[in-house]
């Protein structure tokens, strides 16, 4: 791409995002010092090379994903934050009565605020958590509750309709033989010492061990998945932007913001500030997620910002960079 095409797509990109109307030749001549025509050139070729669209409605362009992604890559500087956002943020990083889920949920919502995208942490629970007990609760019936608590207080539970076959006896003495052999025991690693450690001595002692054994194994994998903490700050606020005005696809992304299989697909694994746009993401093809992680004191998680692919990269980028890199400088305190 030439210089004067990536200026061209620069100003147009910056433009829709502030305006969200497609935009003509003829108000980028005194910007670009160029005549109309040469303009309406230049916006053909971007057009053919996948840059920018025509929009129906009038003559004016928009930029692609393609384009959104190279003036991502290629164009855009994060943007400084203002004092009054800093100070904003820096009332909260000062704030030592805090605890870090609290620091981290407060950041959410003042991302929210001063964006008006919505913004979601998924925060894991400390990897020092220990297994210390795992409980079965017999229920009416044939219904069970298994409950698995941690060394730091952390307890979780999940109910299950067992068969007739099985005896609350032989869920008993698994819990016992578990509580035995892993006590101590990483939570995370629990279920690999189930498959390799418990699961060949209750095939000696239990009939229908395949069954017992799996629902342990249910047990420990949800309390794994529960172990993320998921906090929203402005959940509807990315409503308020004009490419979400019809009434179906406000349902559409609403009903993904309560379902923990979309939610989950926002983790991010990355280092630094990552953006997905449209496609590149797996949540929603017509939003664009901007994440990054953070990793504090052994706690780590992933704040992510969801907005429109006519999003402020720059301001949610140098946004994000600066809360990741005070939370990070914060555990060092």
């Amino acid at each position: 791409m030439e210089e004067r095409q990536k200026e061209l797509l620069k100003i147009i990109v910056e433009s829709y995002i502030k305006t969200c109307k497609p935009v003509g030749s003829k108000s980028l001549c005194d910007a670009l010092e160029l005549s109309s025509a040469t303009i309406r050139n230049e916006m053909a070729v971007l057009e053919n090379l996948g840059y920018l669209e025509k929009c129906h409605v009038s003559s004016g362009r928009i930029p692609s994903e393609k384009g959104y992604k190279y003036y991502v890559d290629n164009l855009m500087k994060p943007k400084e934050l203002t004092g009054e956002d800093v100070l904003k943020l820096q009332t909260i990083f000062r704030n030592n009565d805090l605890e870090l889920s609290d620091t981290i949920n407060r950041c959410v919502e003042i991302i929210s605020d001063i964006t008006n995208y919505t913004s979601i942490v998924l925060g894991k629970k400390s990897e020092d958590n220990y297994l210390q007990q795992v409980s079965i609760v017999p229920l009416p019936e044939n219904k069970i509750v298994a409950v698995v608590c941690t060394n730091r207080g952390i307890v979780e539970n999940k109910q299950f309709n067992i068969p007739s076959t099985i005896s609350i006896e032989e869920l008993v003495k698994t819990s016992e033989i578990i509580n035995k052999m892993l006590i101590g025991t990483p939570i995370n690693e629990v279920s690999e010492r189930l498959e390799f450690d418990i699961k060949p001595i209750i095939s000696k002692k239990i009939k229908q061990y395949e069954t017992v054994y799996n629902i342990f194994h249910d047990a420990f994998d949800d309390f794994v998945e529960q172990s993320t903490n998921v906090h929203f700050g402005g959940k509807t606020k990315i409503f308020d932007q004009p490419e979400y005005n019809n009434i179906n696809e406000i349902k559409r992304l609403a009903n993904k913001f309560e379902d923990d299989n979309f939610i989950r697909n926002i983790e991010e694994n990355k280092d630094g500030v990552n953006i997905y746009i449209g496609d590149e993401n797996e949540f929603d093809s017509n939003v664009t997620v901007v994440k990054s992680t953070y990793n504090v004191n052994g706690e780590k998680g992933t704040i992510a910002i969801i907005g429109p692919k006519r999003m402020e990269y720059d301001k949610v980028v140098g946004l994000l960079s600066y809360i990741t890199q005070n939370l990070e400088s914060h555990g060092d305190k």
